[in-house]
């Protein structure tokens, strides 16, 4: 929570030095219609993430079961931990420096080095570095979904739907089907055989670029462009 806090406060401290604008640029309001985004974007990425898993239990012959031990409290506690997690991500990403870039050297340049920088972080928050193989992959698939995301943010002229997307995937993910750090949660597989190659490669690439392309796809053509991000607050 420490490192949310500060975050914020960093986040303020540059719209104000730079900007002289406060927090609120980040398109927290008006907030009936920005919960709303956030919902749009945390139910469309929770629902290809359903889709992705149910297809990799297709690919094993495996099935998803009900963890008997889970627990109001335990769930709650793992959205809490994924919520704290997105957030500071969406505050370094898709915050104030994607905000401030924008308005420096617009929004093309701006979305593309978010995403670079998206997929850089994630060489070493996936423990990749040094592997060449993985990091290109890694870089690309969650550079990709960076990219989708800092689009959002750009369209939007706010934060919400962003973070709605990344929470959306990021729960489901780690909490509903246990792939995360906190180990088994609220699904577990069960059964199921090693997949081959081409059905590893099949299932790798279905999470880690067709996902961000669809992402991608529903920003582009699906959610409304809004007016000029200097006329937020």
């Amino acid at each position: 929570m420490i490192g949310i806090l500060v975050a914020i406060a960093i986040s303020w401290m540059l719209l104000y030095l730079i900007e002289k604008r406060s927090i609120l640029a980040l398109g927290i309001l008006p907030l009936a219609k920005r919960l709303k985004q956030f919902l749009m974007g945390f139910l469309v990425t929770g629902i290809l993430c359903v889709l992705v898993q149910y297809f990799e239990a297709y690919l094993k012959a495996s099935t998803w079961v009900l963890n008997d031990t889970i627990t109001t409290r335990i769930v709650f506690n793992s959205f809490w931990w994924d919520f704290k997690s997105v957030l500071t991500e969406e505050l370094m990403f898709r915050g104030a420096l994607l905000y401030l870039l924008i308005h420096k050297i617009g929004s093309v340049k701006s979305i593309l080095i978010s995403a670079m920088a998206f997929g850089v972080y994630h060489w070493f928050s996936y423990g990749v570095l040094g592997n060449v193989m993985a990091m290109i992959l890694v870089f690309i698939g969650t550079g990709l979904m960076g990219y989708a995301w800092a689009w959002a943010f750009a369209k939007t002229k706010s934060i919400m739907l962003p973070f709605g997307l990344h929470l959306g995937w990021n729960f489901v993910y780690n909490t509903l089907f246990s792939k995360g750090p906190l180990g088994d949660l609220v699904l577990i597989s069960q059964g199921g055989k090693e997949l081959n190659d081409w059905a590893s490669l099949l299932n790798f690439t279905t999470g880690l670029i067709i996902v961000p392309l669809l992402v991608l796809i529903y920003v582009t053509y699906f959610v409304k462009k809004e007016s000029d991000i200097s006329a937020t607050i």
